[in-house]
């Protein structure tokens, strides 16, 4: 049976009064957030007395955030990256026109728990690395004064939070940013698990009509009742009003929160279609206080509903669509996680040239950034939490588990580009407590977001407890690398279609190591823990996995594993000690390897040709084969300037044997399509 999904939440309805004003007007402002990146201390050690605002930090490192400690040490190889404590200090002065404002700081991303502290008063701890949160530092706060923020943050391994171990490196520090809101006492909570307090649920989206309940939180911090109304507008992508509505007033007494949810109706919606039309609106929800303005936020809504049908695979807006995934991680070589805005760009400006259409952003919560650019590039997302490898039979666990996965939802919540919440990755044991927890987490996904799909990355049975809490099924399958029984998972997924036809069957990790300093003719299978992984071989691989795959429209998605080479510190294999390197792109992203180009020829219809095995420029044996991949109807080699023949290509795979001459031999292919010609060139020297 095919499952469908429309973006969601489990909400209690309240009674609104609708009404519609179509207009181009932008939402108003009401809240104002203080960038506090800049002007850091840091020691990587514990020190005693350091939350005290008159402790001398001068002695410690000028830092700015994003910032990591394991930078370099959590990639050389050897294990032996430092794990344990770093403290961050910083003098800042807030101004004193936020007098009578309701003050958070908020963290976006610190591994893995971190103490707070502004003015010697401990605001709170937060266990995980990879989700946002936020304190109330309200009362701790100066108003226009000198103030100091002290945060004791430890990477150390720790039983009771996920992962407990995994094949990355875990980098320790304050690596995204670090800001601070200040809002009206009458506001938007903000302390929903770090998420933003307002919450869109597609109840229906068809062509003619999208029905959208949109929750809304909100908090009277004053010291008296107030009157309050909510006014949600929901704007196109040109800021002309398409929705809107109004609650009736209702009395909050003071210090208290609420509930409520507000529905609206899109007539003739313009439908978020991924890669093929990530169309946007804006949804704004205005606390009202009387006629004041207090609180605003606004959150993207992309209208959607997509279902996955074990015989025909994943479908948006009731059109199949074929998911070429990637894996990626979020570390950047010598900078670790502390990652800027730029090259997050340059990450989806990479997959959009191979022609990637959605991502699995493995193996925990990344950073908004991440999930706005699948937005707005209409990317569909697999988004994860970490619990990976192994579990805790604890409840002290089990709880942080949960606590990470409420945080990647509600955080994430409004991100149309995200069909799945990750409920884990590769348990090594198919016991109680593993089980136990899959299906709490299971469990907890269609209760919090009935709109999307549950999924598990398993590498072990195909049909045992471990493969089976999840709504559809991802499977972590490495024929021809780790497992030498096959060269591709056609004759896998057949038997298991098969043998389970109601299972929903997805690829979630496939690939193979390379260097692109390493060559080899026909290579036969590396031993993978070798320092030897030539290039060459993961074309093979990839060439027949792709093969399999795309006659195979069961597969509800496939997810190459990875896009980028990656920092793991415990890793002594292939060109690069400390580096897990089956990325399409190497981990500077300067360099696309070939089987990135293969992908091009078969996920985009960009004209090009590329001549494989370029890099290996200094040859030994004469007799070699030249091969191309490319879009063209027709590609020509030439050799030292000598014709060799022109040819067709079903696979877009061209190919020719040649015979070097010794010396320098320039290789030239071009190729033609619908009258327009691009060429490729490279210099071979052989030596005997």
């Amino acid at each position: 049976m095919a499952r469908f999904r429309l973006l969601g939440l489990s909400l209690i309805l309240a009674a609104t009064s609708f009404a519609f004003v179509p207009a181009a007007v932008a939402a108003p402002e009401a809240r104002q957030e203080t960038n506090l990146d800049a002007g850091w201390r840091f020691v990587r050690s514990d020190v005693a007395g350091a939350e005290t605002p008159g402790f001398n930090d001068s002695a410690w490192t000028a830092t700015n955030v994003p910032h990591t400690w394991n930078a370099q040490d959590g990639q050389d190889g050897g294990s032996n990256y430092y794990r344990g404590v770093g403290w961050y200090r910083k003098h800042f002065t807030p101004s004193a026109g936020l007098a009578g404002k309701k003050l958070w700081l908020q963290f976006d991303g610190v591994n893995s728990v971190s103490d707070v502290w502004v003015n010697g008063t401990k605001l709170g701890q937060h266990k995980g690395g990879f989700a946002g949160f936020r304190f109330d530092a309200t009362n701790a706060v100066r108003l226009g004064a000198d103030n100091v923020i002290a945060v004791k943050v430890t990477n150390a391994a720790n039983a009771d939070i996920a992962p407990l171990q995994a094949d990355f490196t875990f980098y320790g520090g304050i690596y995204r940013d670090v800001s601070l809101l200040a809002v009206d006492p009458l506001s938007v909570r903000l302390g929903d698990y770090g998420g933003p307090g307002v919450y869109l649920r597609q109840r229906a989206v068809t062509a003619a009509s999208a029905d959208i309940d949109v929750t809304t939180k909100a908090w009277n911090n004053f010291a008296v009742s107030k009157s309050v109304r909510l006014h949600t507008v929901v704007r196109d992508a040109a800021g002309t009003v398409v929705a809107e509505n109004t609650t009736a007033a209702r009395s909050v007494a003071a210090a208290t929160g609420f509930e409520q949810v507000q529905r609206l109706t899109i007539r003739n919606p313009h439908r978020w279609q991924g890669k093929e039309d990530p169309y946007l609106y804006k949804a704004s929800v205005e606390v009202l206080d009387g006629a004041r303005v207090a609180d605003v936020v606004t959150q993207p809504l992309g209208l959607r509903s997509s279902t996955v049908d074990p015989a025909s695979g994943f479908s948006l807006n009731g059109k199949h669509l074929s998911l070429h995934g990637v894996n990626a991680h979020q570390d950047r070589l010598d900078q670790g996680w502390a990652v800027p805005p730029s090259q997050h760009v340059q990450d989806f400006d990479l997959m959009d040239e191979m022609g990637v259409n959605a991502l699995r952003t493995a193996h925990y919560q990344q950073a908004q950034q991440v999930y706005d650019l699948a937005d707005q590039r209409g990317y569909v997302v697999w988004a994860e939490i970490p619990l990976v490898d192994k579990v805790t039979d604890s409840a002290a666990f089990r709880a942080n588990a949960q606590q990470q996965m409420y945080e990647l939802i509600r955080q994430n919540f409004n991100h149309p580009s995200i069909a799945f919440w990750g409920i884990g990755n590769e348990q090594r044991t198919n016991d109680a407590a593993t089980n136990t927890i899959l299906d709490l987490l299971a469990q907890q996904v269609k209760a919090e977001d009935s709109g999307r799909f549950s999924t598990y990355a398993t590498n072990q049975g195909d049909t045992d407890a471990l493969s089976s809490h999840a709504d559809v099924s991802g499977y972590n399958r490495y024929y021809g690398w780790y497992n030498k029984s096959a060269t591709g998972p056609g004759a896998w997924a057949d038997a298991l279609h098969a043998k389970d036809p109601a299972r929903e069957i997805g690829l979630s990790e496939y690939g193979a190591g390379a260097s692109i300093i390493q060559h080899e003719e026909n290579p036969a299978p590396p031993v993978t823990t070798s320092r030897w992984h030539p290039e060459e071989y993961q074309n093979i691989l990839h060439e027949n996995h792709w093969k399999q795959i795309s006659t195979r429209p069961f597969l509800w998605g496939t997810f190459v594993w990875n896009m980028f080479d990656f920092g793991v510190d415990s890793r002594s294999e292939g060109d690069t000690l400390g580096r897990n390197d089956k990325g399409l792109v190497t981990y500077d992203r300067a360099v696309r390897k070939d089987s990135f180009y293969w992908y091009k020829a078969n996920w985009t219809t960009t004209p090009f040709v590329y001549l494989t095995s370029r890099r290996w420029t200094q040859r030994t044996a004469a007799a070699t084969t030249v091969k191309v991949y490319g879009t063209a109807d027709s590609v020509s080699l030439s050799l030292n300037g000598t014709q060799v023949s022109s040819k067709t290509s079903a696979d877009h795979i061209f190919s020719w044997p040649v015979t070097l001459k010794p010396g320098a031999n320039v290789i030239t292919v071009t190729g033609t399509r619908g009258g327009q010609t691009f060429t490729d060139t490279a210099t071979w020297t052989l030596t005997q």
